[in-house]
């Protein structure tokens, strides 16, 4: 199998390509590591392949919260959007400096 490297890093602030949120990366999948049902419900037409890396996502869009997983093909770096408001974010991260949150917890 051949390694496969991520684009996003943690802390990163990232948006969906194609729906209206953003939010920061708190972990990666090198590949697809989610249940089989939670990608079969993804519309076959806009499933995408398993073989990348997959974030984790510190989500928000204009009216609430949420965790996200999203595969990098559906990720753009969210460059000037400024900080995430998620509430979850103190838990995980310090300040926010130059486009990322800088780690403030010591992850496995």
């Amino acid at each position: 199998m051949q390694a496969v490297c991520a684009k996003y890093s943690l802390g990163q602030v990232v948006r969906h390509r194609n729906h209206p949120f953003r939010g920061v990366v708190f972990d990666v999948d090198p590949r697809f590591a989610n249940t089989e049902d939670w990608y079969q419900a993804i519309p076959e037409s806009a499933r995408p392949p398993k073989n990348q890396p997959f974030y984790h996502l510190l989500a928000e869009n204009n009216d609430d919260y949420c965790i996200a997983y999203v595969s990098e093909q559906n990720l753009v770096p969210d460059n000037g959007g400024g900080p995430v408001d998620h509430p979850d974010l103190p838990d995980l991260f310090g300040h926010f400096e130059d486009g990322h949150y800088l780690l403030q917890v010591q992850l496995n």
